[in-house]
């Protein structure tokens, strides 16, 4: 078995982990410079993770699976997806970028997971006691999630009609979030162009040039800039003040 994830900031890195741990699988994030078509190749099952905003795969997650769309054909699938609150059908979404029946999904998850939205106000971060919480549930139900695999048990959790309907609710605003927060990044005179931007950015967004940050208007809006950055003076879509960073599990 093979686990494929993108994070942005840790949670789907550590749902990832944790899965490929318990199952003996191997990892590996869709950022790392390998060949993943010969990998994919050689496996039967391959499972992906990736966290969700409005029941949508991130962008960065969608291109890699066309990349290499070609060696998931008939593959058995693991679907796991991230989330802050309940998506709908964030799992499903992943099999609707393929063809009907080109892959078998034996088994789909959802895992809540703390929120990473620093700066909005509607959605704190956790707390340090909400953060563990958070990560005893997430590992019990994985758990549960691996026995049920080992033992051959399906569940495919936002295949449901009623998931499917949530998800298309959520999700109708999205392409154009998506192209907007695509040139939202905003830096502020705090910055003191340290650079990390630069070598952090999964999609190589943000660089230093003449003296000057520009963004090459690809930001995916995964947060991790602006949880990284030491002087707290990078913003993407939502541009409040940010006061308390989140730092990962």
């Amino acid at each position: 078995m093979l686990m494929l994830y993108f994070s942005g900031t840790g949670n789907s890195k550590y749902i990832a982990e944790l899965f490929c741990q318990r199952m003996n699988a191997e990892c590996h994030s869709v950022e790392e410079d390998i060949d993943f078509s010969r990998l994919i190749a050689a496996k039967d099952t391959i499972a992906f993770c990736y966290p969700v905003c409005a029941s949508r795969v991130p962008r960065i997650m969608r291109e890699f699976a066309v990349r290499h769309m070609e060696f998931l054909k008939g593959k058995k699938v693991v679907i796991f997806c991230t989330q802050m609150l309940f998506s709908g059908d964030g799992a499903r979404a992943f099999a609707d970028l393929f063809p009907r029946n080109f892959f078998t999904v034996i088994y789909a998850e959802h895992f809540f997971m703390p929120n990473n939205v620093c700066n909005f106000l509607l959605v704190p971060l956790a707390g340090e006691r909400g953060t563990k919480n958070y990560v005893m549930r997430a590992e019990r139900k994985m758990q549960i999630v691996c026995k049920n695999i080992k033992n051959g048990i399906i569940k495919k959790r936002g295949f449901n009609v009623m998931s499917r309907i949530l998800g298309l609710i959520q999700g109708v605003p999205w392409p154009m979030v998506e192209r907007k927060a695509q040139g939202s990044v905003r830096i502020k005179n705090d910055c003191n162009q340290c650079g990390l931007y630069d070598s952090i950015c999964p999609m190589n967004n943000l660089k230093s040039e003449n003296g000057k940050i520009t963004q090459k208007n690809n930001c995916v809006v995964c947060y991790r800039c602006i949880n990284k950055c030491p002087e707290k003076a990078i913003t993407v879509f939502f541009h409040g003040k940010v006061k308390k960073q989140y730092q990962g599990i």
